[in-house]
């Protein structure tokens, strides 16, 4: 059977390169919205902190119609460390759209993205999108991505895809790049050209691979998948397993069947061979799973998820200030919500160590960590996180650690100070070329080499500059590199600071709180120019006597203190640093909180 009423298609790009917003005009262009109905900005950007930062976090569905032909669009996320999202969805699809910007041109995660396109057999359509960028560069764009296909080794077929000209954000497309187009009409007819409809046997037993999960209070887990063979009917009697296990299919019942049609998901009877759909009503359900109609099991084999390559520490959190904020404290609370993670994460690992209140989680990057911290936190979990560590493996008998491929995009003036800083980092130089005023460098660095350096290539690029990683490979171990080149300013007592200790402290660096802030012997309140920790006191105040001078009590000026978001505070951990986790506020500390038992195990080492 050939679905001719049907495609399937996934968006693939780099971070920013606009495919949520090119999916907006495709949903408007398709009739999913009234003429006079007010709809957000990137309406597939559902959750809050993909609206907050403006990047998508999970692979989304939504569908439109044109000329009596229904496309299922997979809109999936950029940036590199959620790209396990992205590989599991290429299973669902027969074809992508490839993004590329026509000023960056090919970026890391777009090779990323398209070697695992690729590798399945997937037909490509590229487009180069925002040509209405006054810095395009449409001529060479076509010769880069090119190039990147044959890099890649693409086939025949591959290497001769069609490629378009697109403004996402106007909403035209257009086969030339010397003639602009009108609308999005040439997008959707050469989706239907060259996008081959899916095919099966449409009289055979029901086999169906779960490629994503999602959950619902009411009916449970949601197993979210594409009929490769036969039909799916509510109340059909099926066997659930998983070719990479041991264990026996188990027997359920498909309670509910649903499909998207635009951004609704609409309860149906009966699916097809080709048609992505959301199935409930079995317990246990997980990603990789196939599911076979009774008496007819044949499990499907599932895309290897590329393995983590950075590992953090979560464990209960014990400061003097616990407790007070947060809704889950305890050690059991953490470990179900780590391990509840794990059933829609493929990209997650999560293990005990030999501490009941500390859990081992591994994931893509420090990004990838630091979005399951933010969610945490904002459901009212409190945590303690520690430093994020690369995992190293033993190849041959050597210790090998994780490269990355680094493009940065800086001002000319500034490649000196960025090279200086990453040669430092053990980083090695593969490209170099201008592009107008700017310089566009590709490096390959340890993984370790990019942990706290994010917020240097800011200063010393003057916010001018752009760097994006992809995971290249593992390659023998690199030297040390240190991790940073400053100090913390440690709270010497436990209390209120006060204006008149601040003041005194701030000589010494710049401060992370202000006036009124609790605060705990060990925790970190600044940072020191200096690469050694120093250790003031900001509860002190000052003695009242009854002598008084000329200009002694003026009032004390303090600097504006730092604002430190997640990020910024993971970054600047030290190895013997945690971050206190609350719903309110994020703490640094010190490990070891007493100062002089501090001060004694440093001198131990």
């Amino acid at each position: 059977m050939i679905r001719t009423d049907l495609r399937n298609i996934a968006i693939i790009a780099h971070v920013d390169h606009g495919k949520t917003t090119l999916v907006d005009e495709m949903l408007k262009q398709s009739g999913a919205f009234r003429e006079n109905q007010a709809v957000a900005e990137r309406v597939m950007d559902s959750n809050d902190l993909e609206r907050e930062r403006g990047i998508t976090i999970l692979a989304k569905n939504t569908s439109v119609m044109y000329n009596g032909v229904k496309i299922n669009i997979i809109d999936t996320p950029g940036h590199a460390d959620f790209s396990g999202e992205v590989e599991r969805v290429l299973n669902m699809v027969d074809g992508v759209l490839l993004l590329v910007d026509a000023a960056e041109g090919p970026m890391p995660q777009t090779r990323f993205v398209l070697s695992k396109a690729l590798e399945m057999g997937q037909k490509i359509i590229i487009v180069v999108n925002k040509i209405d960028r006054p810095d395009a560069r449409l001529d060479q764009i076509g010769d880069e991505v090119l190039e990147l296909l044959l890099d890649l080794d693409a086939n025949d077929a591959q290497l001769e895809s069609p490629v378009l000209f697109c403004s996402g954000r106007a909403g035209t497309a257009s086969i030339s790049q010397y003639e602009p187009g009108t609308d999005l009409k040439p997008l959707f007819d050469t989706i239907l050209d060259y996008i081959e409809p899916p095919q099966g046997d449409e009289d055979g037993p029901l086999q169906m691979l779960i490629s994503s999960i999602d959950y619902n209070e009411y009916v449970g887990r949601i197993g979210i998948g594409r009929i490769i063979r036969g039909e799916a009917h509510v109340g059909q009697q099926v066997q659930v397993g998983n070719f990479h296990s041991d264990e026996k299919p188990v027997n359920a019942k498909l309670v509910t069947l649903l499909q998207i049609e635009q951004l609704q998901r609409v309860s149906t009877d009966h699916a097809q061979v080709g048609d992505i759909v959301w199935v409930s009503g079995i317990e246990g359900i997980n990603i990789g799973d196939t599911i076979c109609a009774q008496g007819s099991y044949e499990p499907v084999s599932f895309t290897k998820i590329s393995e983590p390559t950075v590992e953090m520490t979560f464990s209960v959190n014990d400061s003097p200030l616990a407790g007070r904020e947060g809704k889950f404290v305890t050690s059991r609370q953490l470990r179900d919500r780590l391990y509840k993670e794990l059933l829609k994460d493929v990209s997650l690992r999560v293990s005990d160590t030999d501490s009941t209140d500390s859990f081992l989680v591994a994931g893509r990057g420090e990004m990838h960590l630091s979005i399951l911290i933010e969610t945490m936190r904002r459901e009212g979990y409190e945590l303690a996180v520690s430093p994020p560590r690369v995992l190293f493996r033993e190849i041959n008998g050597k210790r090998h650690e994780p490269i990355e491929r680094l493009v940065i995009d800086v001002p000319e003036g500034a490649v000196g100070a960025v090279m200086e800083k990453l040669g430092s980092r053990k980083a090695e130089l593969q490209e170099m070329h201008p592009q107008g005023s700017r310089m566009r460098l590709e490096f390959l660095i340890p993984a370790r080499g990019l942990f706290g350096y994010k917020s240097e290539f800011l200063t010393d690029t003057k916010g001018e500059g752009i760097m994006s990683s992809v995971f290249e490979c593992y390659a023998p171990y690199k030297g040390d590199i240190p991790r940073r080149s400053v100090g913390s300013l440690i709270s010497y007592e436990t209390g209120e600071a006060v204006t008149y200790g601040l003041f005194n402290a701030q000589e010494r660096g710049a401060l992370f709180i202000g006036a009124g802030t609790q605060v705990y012997e060990g925790m970190v309140v600044g940072c020191s120019p200096k690469a050694e920790d120093i250790v003031v006191n900001v509860c002190k105040k000052k003695h009242l006597t009854n002598t008084r001078a000329s200009g002694s009590d003026d009032a004390l000026r303090l600097i504006p203190p730092k604002e430190m978001s997640l990020e910024d505070c993971l970054e600047y951990l030290a190895e013997d640093e945690l971050l206190e986790v609350t719903p309110e506020h994020l703490r640094i500390r010190k490990q070891i909180l007493d100062n002089s038992l501090r001060m004694k195990a440093k001198f131990r080492k």
